[in-house]
């Protein structure tokens, strides 16, 4: 594949022609921040952190999504990228709980944002339990589009659940907002496996982090090879007091592109089973 040459934060970098911004800037060791982007599922600019400015261009340009072009020169650090930043971390921190969204609070502190400044309306609502296996706390929800995308064309093919409603109002939602359970749903966890604030999360780990007992330190980490059928997915499991708490499945793993079914994510239970 043809390479072309951009210049980004005054540094020349050779990407194959094709590739994102994005990629360019990783592939310079530049960091760029995301949220709503992974690199299993198609990019759909919808939180705007990952910004940069392009020379000539009118608008800021989403990394992940934008292509670069040959002897384009971008600006990653700008003034106009840093308060675009700055701002859509106030606004989302504003009106959503980030508290478990990871590098959140970094972000913010490296960018000046209070979201404090912003304070108003918020999308604070109860938790969702209608199941055994997740539940869903849409105070934390970004809209970021990712658990749409994962039960969507980019891994289950289910469309279980879309965004309804607009502005303050617009959440996901199952078809007219009906339990998971009388949903097209087939709890295969991959909207789980790629939400970036914990709106969506295990149950086992709900329950804990609701009991104060959820404590990392005391976890471990193991990958290991589902053992239902011979596709063989390598599994993430993460144990807290020999119980699993959470499974996910790499990223970057060549069989499950991070993507498990509902045996693999969920039904592990008997490993821990106590007669």
């Amino acid at each position: 594949m043809r390479e072309i040459t951009v210049t980004i934060d005054g540094k020349p970098v050779s990407v194959p022609e094709g590739a994102t911004l994005l990629e360019a800037c990783q592939k310079a060791g530049i960091e760029t921040p995301t949220f709503c982007w992974a690199e299993n599922l198609t990019p759909v600019n919808v939180c705007r952190i990952c910004v940069v400015e392009v020379e000539g261009a009118r608008a800021l340009a989403p990394a992940c999504s934008r292509r670069a072009e040959a002897n384009m020169v971008v600006h990653t650090d700008s003034e106009r990228v840093r308060h675009s930043r700055k701002l859509v971390l106030e606004l989302l921190g504003s009106s959503v709980d980030m508290s478990l969204a990871k590098d959140f609070s970094t972000l913010a502190a490296r960018y000046g944002a209070d979201p404090q400044r912003l304070a108003g309306a918020s999308m604070q609502q109860p938790v969702k339990i209608d199941n055994d296996q997740f539940v869903r706390d849409y105070s934390k929800c970004m809209l970021c589009y990712k658990c749409v995308e994962a039960c969507g064309t980019d891994a289950q093919n289910t469309f279980a659940i879309a965004v309804a409603g607009r502005g303050f109002e617009a959440s996901i939602s199952t078809e007219h907002d009906t339990p998971l359970g009388d949903s097209a749903c087939v709890f295969c966890g991959n909207c789980v496996g790629v939400c970036p604030t914990g709106a969506l999360m295990f149950k086992k780990e709900h329950d804990l982090r609701a009991a104060g007992k959820w404590d990392e330190s005391k976890q471990t980490v193991t990958d290991t090879i589902c053992p239902y059928c011979g596709v063989g997915c390598t599994l993430t499991l993460r144990v807290q007091d020999n119980d699993i708490v959470r499974v996910t499945s790499p990223s970057d793993n060549s069989v499950t592109g991070g993507h498990l079914c509902v045996k693999g994510r969920f039904g592990l239970s008997f490993v821990s089973h106590k007669p």
